[in-house]
């Protein structure tokens, strides 16, 4: 008992006083993601690889967009941009092979509009999917990476204050969140009649129930199995599923304020700057940051503060939702499909730049504010941090997914666009975005009987690398074998 209480503590401090790594860092990590990207986008536009799917193709599938990102987050984390480097190579000399008699650059046939359905309004877009699918793998590998030495502590979730690769997750997370909220709103756009307040917080209960349950039961789980956990994160009793659960009627009750507040970006900086100018201006900070734990609240307070800031997050992906997600960025334009996918990547672009903006001028101690990203209050520069990066990520993706497949956003009716759709995603990170949140739950259901079985901080590289191998291949598996029988898991 007495080693087990030792581990615990040393697993503990093992993941405590740390500053994070750089920006830019992070950045070339997590580039890697869309690099892999094009590496299978080259191979499926030029060779048709990927299509028919076979066994072959689902171990490239899973070594391209699941392997390369453990890579860049364990034996390549130092040199990231060697492994970019490694997977653009093989995707040079594939382009430049002649291109397969059945690639899937080649437009397809288009039935007459008449002989089917008209392409959705809203349709689920290549460059989404593949997105939230990397973010989410890339998610589920750190949550276990984290607990064996071979994951970098600067990767590891900041102490305070600083940036580090899963303080960007968890935010991404919320990012993504967000995105997906936008599609109900333009849903009732189109239809042109608005939901009341009541109906849409009663609506949203629909999916905040089943995440504070997901909370309490971690809640039980961590406390009743004495699993290692670091309370300055959250806080004694708060978990990130209570932050996701008590998003939607928040959101809900703050979409009437769309009366008088221009936009959802508008909002967001509303919530995010009143939240930072109360910081600077009072003892909250110091509340957080140093109050002894003597009540509910001072026992969770992290939790509790944070969710402000996680709401201004979830507020900027809502409104780069607004843009993304219809088939066109303006419904009243009769533009071309190029010129709509170049105003796409324009719109995209422009919003990238606001938040990359706004995150300088509020960190530079030059010509700015001289602020520091703090994940642990999600204070204003961590939102713009996040709004900057993954605004940037999605735009990577776009443009990756107009170069190799325009055929999606060329097709004339719901068939062929469907058909685009499948051949432009791959399998794997389209079933991980399918079940996302169910994925998640697995991935920290099997990362927890990984701790309870294995000592991870006692694992040599070869070791760890088979683990972490054999337990993204289950959730992967999983993932595939649940889109395969056409299974979607609403959480």
């Amino acid at each position: 008992m007495a080693n087990s209480t030792s581990y615990k503590q040393l697993k503990e401090d093992f993941v405590s006083n740390l500053t994070g790594g750089t920006v830019t860092e992070i950045g070339y990590v997590t580039s890697v993601a869309p690099v892999a990207v094009f590496l299978w986008s080259v191979l499926q536009a030029r060779q048709s690889f990927f299509k028919p799917y076979s066994i072959l193709g689902f171990v490239v599938d899973y070594l391209l967009n699941v392997g390369a990102i453990l890579l860049a987050m364990t034996l390549y984390s130092d040199s990231p941009i060697l492994l970019n480097i490694l997977l653009l190579a093989p995707a040079a000399l594939v382009y430049v092979l002649p291109p397969n008699s059945t690639s899937t650059r080649r437009k397809p046939k288009v039935p007459p509009k008449s002989a089917s359905d008209p392409p959705d309004a809203l349709p689920v877009k290549p460059f989404l999917t593949v997105y939230r699918g990397c973010m989410l793998v890339a998610t589920s590998v750190a949550i276990l990476a984290v607990d064996f030495r071979l994951f970098p502590r600067r990767f590891a979730k900041v102490e305070t204050w600083g940036t580090s690769l899963m303080d960007m997750g968890v935010g991404s997370f919320v990012f993504s969140a967000g995105i997906v909220a936008a599609r109900p709103v333009l849903k009732e756009k189109l239809r042109g009649r608005a939901t009341s307040i009541g109906r849409r917080l009663l609506l949203s209960l629909r999916h905040s129930i089943p995440l504070l349950v997901l909370g309490l039961i971690r809640l039980l789980s961590v406390k009743g199995l004495d699993y290692a956990e670091h309370v300055s994160e959250y806080g004694v009793h708060w978990n990130f599923f209570f932050t996701l659960g008590f998003l939607p009627p928040f959101v809900a009750a703050f979409q009437t304020l769309l009366n008088v507040v221009p936009s959802y970006a508008a909002l967001a900086l509303l919530v995010g700057g009143t939240y930072q100018a109360v910081l600077e201006t009072t003892s909250l900070k110091a509340y957080i940051l140093t109050a002894p734990r003597t009540d509910l609240l001072s026992m969770n307070r992290e939790g509790v503060f944070s969710f402000l800031g996680y709401l201004a997050i979830f507020l900027a992906g809502q409104d780069l939702g607004m843009f993304v997600l219809p088939r066109k960025v303006n419904p009243r334009s009769d533009a071309s499909a190029g010129m709509q996918r170049n105003t796409l990547i324009l719109t995209i672009g422009v919003w990238a730049g606001i938040w990359s903006a706004l995150y300088f001028v509020s960190t530079d101690y030059n010509y700015g504010l001289g602020w520091t990203v703090s994940r642990r209050m999600a204070n204003l520069p961590y939102i713009f941090w996040v709004a900057a990066f993954n605004s940037l990520q999605i735009l990577g993706f776009c443009i990756v997914d107009t170069i190799f497949f325009p055929a999606f956003y060329n097709a004339n009716d719901a068939k062929t666009e469907r058909e685009a759709y499948l051949t432009a995603t791959s399998t794997v990170l389209r079933a991980f975005n399918r079940n996302g949140l169910a994925l998640f739950l697995i991935a920290n259901l099997l990362t927890g009987l990984v701790n309870m079985t294995v000592r991870t901080l006692e694992m040599t590289p070869v070791a760890t690398m088979c683990i972490m191998m054999a337990y993204m291949g289950t959730v992967s598996g999983v993932a595939v074998m649940l889109d395969a029988y056409d299974i979607s898991i609403k959480l």
